[in-house]
C-alpha cells in the first residue's frame, strides 16, 4: 500500500493542477443570483396579475427559468409597466431605464417596417402576435429579437395590460 500511496504522490506531484474553488463559488454565485432576480420577478409579475385582475393563466416560471425569456408588460397604450430584470443581458438596458417608454424605443432604422407594422395591427385589434424584429441594443448594435405577445384581459373582459415573451435569436 505504500508504494500506491508514493506511486499517487508521484503522479500527482507532477500535474500541473491549480485548484480554483474560489472560482467555482464565483459562477455559482451568478447563477445564484440570476435565480433570485427571476424569483422576485416572478413574484412581481403575479401581483400585478393579481393588482390587474388578470384572466391568464401565469406561464412566468417557464418563461423565465426554464427558456430563460425576456418579459415585457405593457398597458393598454404599450406604455411599458414592467420588464424582468435579465433584459439587462439582451439589450443592456436594465428595467428602470425603460418603464414608461413604449417598446419601439428597442426599434432603429435597419428595423423591418413590415414586420413591425404586423406587430402593430396584431396589437390594435387585440391579437397575439409571433415576429422576428430586428432591435438595437442600448450601445446601438443590432439583434434579432423573437418575441411572442399576447393582450391580457381582466376577469370581466377588458383589456388590461399586452404582454411579450422576447429572447435573442440568431
Amino acid at each position: 500500500m505504500k508504494e500506491y500511496d508514493n506511486a499517487a504522490y508521484r503522479y500527482y506531484s507532477a500535474l500541473d493542477l491549480k485548484s480554483l474553488p474560489l472560482m467555482s463559488w464565483d459562477i455559482y454565485g451568478l447563477y445564484f443570483d440570476n435565480l433570485c432576480k427571476n424569483h422576485d420577478d416572478v413574484i412581481a409579475l403575479l401581483r400585478l396579475s393579481e393588482d390587474n385582475k388578470w384572466s391568464y393563466t401565469s406561464k412566468f416560471n417557464e418563461a423565465l427559468l426554464q427558456k430563460e425569456q425576456v418579459i415585457l408588460v405593457t398597458d393598454t397604450q404599450l406604455n411599458i409597466v414592467h420588464a424582468t430584470n435579465n433584459i439587462v443581458h439582451m439589450n443592456g438596458y436594465s428595467p428602470h431605464e425603460i418603464l414608461g417608454k413604449r417598446p419601439k424605443m428597442f426599434q432603429g432604422k435597419e428595423t423591418s417596417e413590415k414586420t413591425a407594422g404586423q406587430i402593430r395591427k396584431a396589437v390594435e385589434n387585440r391579437k397575439p402576435f409571433e415576429a422576428v424584429i430586428l432591435n438595437y441594443r442600448k450601445d446601438g448594435s443590432a439583434y434579432n429579437c423573437w418575441i411572442t405577445g399576447e393582450p391580457i384581459f381582466d376577469t370581466s373582459g377588458e383589456l388590461v395590460n399586452f404582454i411579450a415573451y422576447e429572447k435573442e435569436v440568431a
